[in-house]
């Protein structure tokens, strides 16, 4: 997930089928659920555990007190059948009820089945929560007790006599559960047609949600083959990971239903099944093709050909990966399904894909390029899982980094390939490159892989889905590829998922893989694979290699944003680096270099007394370069000259590493500076996104105080040739420029010319959504700039063009437009506006549970909504956490949104006082709260040392003539 799904593999297995009809099942829990809710019993989800003496959470004494399952049983099969209710009950609730069979082998004799359980009601058989039988001729133990472990989120059953090892057993169990809109498990989602409001039954079960739809060993490794049932309304249809058999007309209490099963899956983990009950429509690709493909969605949705575009692309994409890894699709159909809640981008469920609306759904009228990229890479991401992930799947959570960053890497390959003219395999850099390096430079960093003992809570697996895991992860198998070539790395994976395939792995078993590609092609390198990859994987952060031009040496060390910062985190290799370094001259060929220790001499990166030299060639290796200042000097002057001699990743390169380095003190800051002067003749997107992104930090330093003047002075000055290019190449904005990045970087130059005061721009804008106020029906704003244009009127409104906005997004039909209109409403300068929207936030009739992080996170961008922000948060924090967590918020990116500006003693003060009134309540963001004191930190004794020679920089450069 992240980006996207989760997506598992399986074998076909047969499936003992529990001798209790869906309708008795159904019926009777029904008759618990109003017995339980009219005498407001504790119900058997609060069931405390039998009498045991307490233990300590790091050393439990008993298997039930763990969080990793005991290694004694090994699921088999399941028969799963359950009943969404998709209209309320009399108590207001939404409700599930079902029953499950698990078969499993015993592997080890024990007296104890302990199986995943999580805010589920069991149904008691004479005193016990589940039934037992034995298979095959086994004879099944008598049970001694059942309990609801609720720390671990067990259902325990102590037996009287041992399991036998090498015999089979089933389990039955029969449940209620709340199908409740908190975006985990199994959830209803809502939306309204034509007045009416619609619910969908649906899932999201990675990491460890699949236990709160029925009992299972919720472990990756744990695979094993599921038979699914779904009883729904005769209107809906019922999906699943597998192709369904013809559905049954059932009657029950009093209701005509439809009973739809599933085909058995492959064998796959638990993280990876998925259903759905909605009223959606379909479009699909030919009747003949070897897959069959779909694409659902709400039914105006596909009415209006939103679906259209994730059609015609994953195909192709699918065709891709199949090629790549040279190795077919192992499922018979691939379903794709737009929901309107959704708490990721997508998942990679295994022939089930389930995705936000803006991330599958592309109107070409309304959306944006952007739009569309998106749509494109995360259908590549989920895609390239359905092997990687799910096919072969990592053993525990540990090893997330692996398939999550490992899909995210070739998910621009496979953009790459349906859309070929869009150059995505440059835009990775800019995408999930840059933007963590900054993260992974900090002392509270993490290393890629844990081991698997430190990784054992649900809190502690949701932390690892962060920036880290998928775009270091990608980085750092992009740098392997580069090295190893991508030709030798896809035949690698090849011979891996050929090995694995229906299995578990950990990250050693694929570089014991791609080490045979490697000897088979006679590549030579320092090292093997894995003595080269484990220093970047099992330590944090990465390295800054400075090269002196004089005299060829050669240094790396690790590279922190605050070289005061004190890294507590010990490393087996020092912080050193096998860092393979590329670079050219003026006027040569690129050449590689491995730099293996902690410094070294070639002679070949020696310079003459004209020539320049640029390292780290495209970014393909993960470390930033620091130069002597004489090849800085020549580097810069270069740009001012003829920036086009070097390449354009690299131009982009030159801007992030000079301003991270000042940020290191390891470069005066105005030589950072001096890297924007040759933007007034710059047009290319990537040099322009880097520099946009680099000068934020300054804004976000000095945006409230006297700096800020001298600083958009110099930015006006800056951008205005680039809106005038821009302005002419479009024929005064009438058109759209024809290249993707172009299209990218029009959107800059119109929003930093608005912020910065270029003439005629901020008229521009106000003047489109004058018109569209003046002209609700017809919006004819270019797509592409919708946001801007939003945002920048809105800013320089009031109530008036707040409100009209506000009306626009609440009667929005398309995702991506509602998006575009929601977080522009976070631009007003009113502050009374602003705490308005920050309480619709906690409003899911307002603002949707799963847009309720983003939206905090847009006010506070805004230097007056971001103390208004962090002070609802703290003030709500009870409410956000207990009542509003479970997959609605990421907190981790919301203490790292609201924090951003930090930089004064007083608020990092008010961070530590967070912390200590919260102790115990911050889950996932434990982490990031410690990264926002890290850079609070930092950014203190930045603003201290850099304040004043930034002030005097930027006056010089706006004083003296243009």
């Amino acid at each position: 997930m992240g980006k996207g799904l989760f997506v598992s593999k399986a074998v076909a297995v047969t499936c003992v089928v529990a001798a209790i009809g869906a309708a008795a099942t159904i019926i009777a829990l029904s008759v618990v659920y109003a017995q339980e809710t009219s005498k407001n019993e504790v119900t058997p989800s609060t069931t405390a555990s039998p009498n045991t003496s307490p233990t300590t959470p790091s050393t439990p004494k008993e298997p039930w007190q763990r969080y990793r399952l005991p290694d004694s049983l090994a699921p088999v099969s399941y028969n799963v059948t359950l009943w969404p209710r998709l209209e309320p009950n009399e108590g207001d609730l939404y409700i599930f009820s079902g029953h499950s069979t698990v078969a499993f082998r015993c592997v080890k004799e024990t007296d104890l089945i302990i199986i995943h359980s999580n805010k589920l009601n069991l149904t008691s058989f004479e005193g016990y929560h589940a039934k037992l039988r034995g298979l095959n001729g086994a004879t099944a133990p008598g049970l001694k007790d059942t309990w609801l472990e609720i720390p671990t989120e067990y259902l325990v059953v102590q037996l009287d006599s041992p399991l036998q090892a090498g015999s089979t057993y089933e389990l039955f169990t029969e449940f209620i559960g709340e199908l409740a809109d908190d975006l985990g498990g199994f959830y209803r989602s809502e939306y309204m047609e034509d007045g009416v409001k619609k619910v969908v039954a649906t899932t999201q079960m990675q990491p460890t949600d699949a236990r709160k739809a029925f009992p299972c060993f919720d472990e990756p490794a744990m695979k094993a083959v599921f038979h699914m049932t779904l009883i729904h309304p005769h209107e809906t249809v019922a999906l699943s990971n597998s192709m369904n058999y013809d559905p049954l007309n059932i009657t029950m209490e009093g209701h005509n239903l439809i009973q739809t099963s599933f085909e058995p899956t492959e064998i796959m983990s638990t993280y990876l099944l998925a259903f759905v009950v909605s009223e959606f429509t379909f479009i699909s690709n030919q009747p003949d093709a070897d897959v069959l493909i779909r694409i659902w969605a709400r039914r105006r949705a596909i009415e209006e050909g939103q679906g259209d575009y994730a059609l015609e692309k994953t195909g192709p994409i699918l065709a891709f990966f199949a090629d790549y890894y040279n190795s077919s699709y192992p499922l018979k159909k691939s379903d794709q399904i737009a929901l309107p809640d959704f708490s990721a981008g997508a998942m990679e469920n295994w022939g089930l894909i389930t995705y936000r609306e803006t991330a599958l759904l592309y109107n070409p009228g309304v959306s944006s390029n952007g739009d569309k990229e998106w749509v494109a890479t995360v259908i590549s991401h989920e895609l390239a899982h359905m092997w990687f992930g799910n096919l072969v799947t990592t053993r525990w959570w540990n090893d997330l980094w692996l398939n999550e960053g490992f899909a995210t890497y070739v998910s621009y390959l496979g953009a790459d390939y349906a859309e070929p003219t869009w150059n995505m395999k440059d835009l990775i850099v800019l995408n999930q490159i840059v933007g963590v390096m900054s993260v992974d430079a900090l002392a509270s960093s993490h290393p890629l892989s844990s081991k698997e003992e430190d990784i054992l809570t649900p809190e502690h697996i949701s932390e690892l889905f962060d920036s880290i895991t998928y775009s270091k992860g990608a980085a750092v198998l992009r740098m392997l590829s580069e090295f190893i070539t991508e030709t030798v790395f896809s035949k690698g994976l090849n011979t891996y998922l050929e090995e694995f395939k229906y299995s578990n792995t950990v990250y050693t078993d694929l570089w014991k893989q791609l080490q045979m590609a490697v000897d088979n092609a006679n590549i030579e390198l320092p090292d093997s694979v894995e003595v080269i990859m484990n220093r970047w994987i099992l330590q944090m952060g990465f390295p800054v290699v400075t090269i002196n031009t004089q005299t060829g040496k050669i240094t790396q060390k690790h590279f922190l944003l605050d070289p005061n910062s004190v890294v507590d985190r010990p490393s087996e290799f020092k912080y050193e680096w096998f860092v393979p370094i590329t670079w050219i001259k003026t006027g040569g060929a690129e050449q590689q270099y491995w730099l293996l220790n902690k410094e070294a001499t070639n002679t070949n990166m020696t310079l003459s007394a004209d020539d320049w030299l640029v390292a780290n060639i495209n970014m393909k290796g993960f470390y930033r370069v620091n130069y002597d200042s004489d090849n800085w000097e020549r580097l810069l002057a270069k740009l001012s000259s003829r920036h086009q001699d070097i390449p354009v990743i690299n131009r982009a390169q030159l801007i992030d590493d000079a301003f991270n380095l000042a940020r290191a003190k390891m470069v005066n800051t105005t030589l950072a500076l001096r890297t924007t002067k040759f933007l007034d003749t710059e047009v290319e997107y990537m040099p322009w996104e880097t520099a946009r992104r680099s000068l934020n930090y300054y804004f976000l330093m000095f945006d409230r105080s006297k700096v800020y003047g001298p600083m958009q002075a110099y930015l006006k000055k800056q951008v205005t040739p680039l809106f005038n290019y821009f302005k002419k190449i479009t024929v005064n904005w009438t058109k759209i420029p024809e290249n993707h990045t172009d299209q990218y970087n029009q959107v800059n130059a119109i929003s930093m010319a608005c912020s910065t005061g270029v003439e005629g721009c901020k008229e521009l804008t106000t003047g489109w959504f004058r018109e569209w106020r003046n002209n609700p029906m017809n919006n004819t704003i270019s797509p592409n700039l919708k946001y801007t244009v939003y945002c920048s009127a809105i800013a320089e409104g009031g109530v008036v063009e707040w409100d009209f906005a506000w009306s626009m997004f609440k009667k929005a039909t398309i995702a991506t437009e509602a998006d575009k209109l929601m977080s522009a409403l976070s631009c007003t300068r009113q502050p009374w506006l602003l705490n308005r929207y920050l309480e619709y936030c906690l409003d899911p009739e307002k603002i949707r549970k799963q847009d309720a992080t983003s939206t905090i996170i847009s006010i506070a961008s805004n230097p007056i909504g971001q103390p208004l922000a962090w002070d609802f948060v703290r003030a709500k924090w009870d409410h956000i956490f207990n009542d509003y967590g479970d997959g609605s918020f990421s907190f981790g990116g919301l203490i790292n949104g609201l924090t951003r500006r930090f930089s004064s003693e007083f608020e990092y003060k008010q961070l530590l006082q967070f912390k200590e009134d919260n102790a115990g309540q911050l889950g996932s963001a434990t982490t990031s709260l410690e990264q926002a004191l890290e850079s609070t930190k930092t950014n203190m004794n930045w603003v201290a040392m850099n304040k004043e020679q930034v002030l005097d920089w930027f006056t010089s450069e706006t004083s003296s003539p243009v």
